[in-house]
């Protein structure tokens, strides 16, 4: 009886630990099928324009907020005024000669991202419909506020853009690109083709302000993850969060080893922290037979890449001794995630250093392994990744 229940427990572990590679192929194969049945548009009637607050925010560096105001400036569009939150930041520095820019600087520390937007909320100088939030290390396509229109003229409440690397200076910056272009096509066009909705990143992302206070004005929220609880409110909801390919951010990308541990321990414990909302979305999904919520919450079931590659391959060099031919549906379920893996890198457009940076994945996973051991702590490295400006010799 112990020996059936033994076995029963095993397959059961394989198969949620399996499925993970199997899900995006999975998931890409409904969508070609879906965008062949029905072909999505976002062609619109013109509307006067959005007046957008956009809020920046910044914890103690202040050395990329010029390039951010800049790039912002430049855009080709005119209803909008920038809200910089300098929170704990030294702002001798920061001089903006355009009334459009609002420098902030709380009195006491915030430490909190949602803490920051609320403030910039609270100093708002005129009554903006929407928001969209931009990290201080981020740079803002010209058209990126055009592009968030077409898609809250067609309704939406929510939309998450597009953020491309502007630096691929080192090969883990590369590596952190190449995540990046995976994360956006599955959890971003991919989920929203399929009438889902796209994951939020933290940055490059709109709402209605009245969305945004509903989600997040009463909920304090420390660390990392406000997006993790923003989003979850939001489908819960039953909201769609729109993507949009076209509003593009470039994001500073972790260059250094020492950076990326520091950055991904709180990643991953914000996961290991909020992944249980995937079950309440799962079950409401399929409570109210909600494709939004289910798939959402299905999606944020999945551990992040690295665990489940590396517990993948565990299982799968045990199969070799215990059972060979499931050793052998292992082998077919990586070759099936490696598909889906390179769809989403072998693109015309990618940048060949991701290329070159494959082969030191091992290297950018093993790095990933340390952060893992960090996560109780990785709320007291930092609230926020201190970008380091240097170009490795490696390169």
């Amino acid at each position: 009886m112990l020996y059936h229940i033994t076995i029963y427990f095993w397959i059961v572990i394989q198969v949620l630990i399996g499925y993970n590679l199997l899900l995006p192929l999975i998931l890409f194969f409904f969508y070609k099928i879906s965008g062949i049945l029905k072909k999505q548009t976002l062609e619109f009637c013109h509307v006067e324009e959005i007046d957008y607050a956009i809020i920046v925010t910044a914890y103690e560096q202040t050395d990329l907020i010029p390039a951010a105001v800049s790039s912002i400036l430049k855009s080709n569009y005119s209803k909008f005024l920038v809200y910089v939150v300098a929170d704990k930041c030294d702002v001798s520095n920061l001089h903006f000669n355009d009334e459009r820019i609002i420098l902030l600087r709380p009195e006491q520390t915030l430490a909190s991202n949602t803490a920051s937007h609320f403030y910039a909320i609270r100093h708002f100088k005129r009554e903006h419909t929407h928001l969209t939030i931009i990290d201080s290390d981020n740079l803002v396509d010209s058209g990126y506020l055009n592009e968030l229109n077409k898609h809250f003229n067609k309704g939406f409440l929510a939309v998450q853009g597009i953020r491309k690397a502007k630096n691929l200076d080192t090969k883990i910056a590369a590596l952190d690109a190449a995540r990046d272009l995976y994360y956006h096509f599955y959890d971003g066009k991919v989920l929203f083709g399929l009438g889902s909705s796209a994951t939020l990143s933290g940055s490059g992302m709109a709402f209605t302000i009245t969305l945004f206070r509903e989600c997040l004005e009463n909920k304090e929220i420390r660390g990392a993850g406000f997006d993790k609880v923003l989003q979850y409110a939001i489908v819960k909801l039953k909201h769609r969060i729109a993507f949009a390919e076209k509003a593009i951010v470039y994001d500073e990308k972790t260059s250094a080893s020492d950076q990326l541990v520091k950055q991904r321990s709180r990643w991953i414990n914000t996961w290991f922290k909020y992944f249980s909302n995937g079950f309440k979305l799962l079950i409401k999904g399929l409570q109210y037979s909600n494709l939004n919520q289910f798939l959402f919450g299905l999606t944020l079931l999945r551990p992040p890449l690295f665990i489940f590659l590396i517990l993948s391959m565990v299982c799968l060099i045990l199969n070799i001794f215990l059972d060979p031919n499931i050793a052998i549906v292992w082998i077919f379920a990586f070759v099936c995630f490696i598909t889906g893996f390179g769809i989403t890198i072998f693109q015309r457009d990618t940048d060949p250093r991701i290329y070159k940076a494959l082969i030191t994945i091992p290297e950018f996973m093993f790095l990933q392994v340390l952060s893992l051991l960090k996560i109780k702590s990785a709320n007291k490295i930092s609230v926020a990744t201190k970008h380091l400006h240097k170009k490795s010799s490696e390169d």
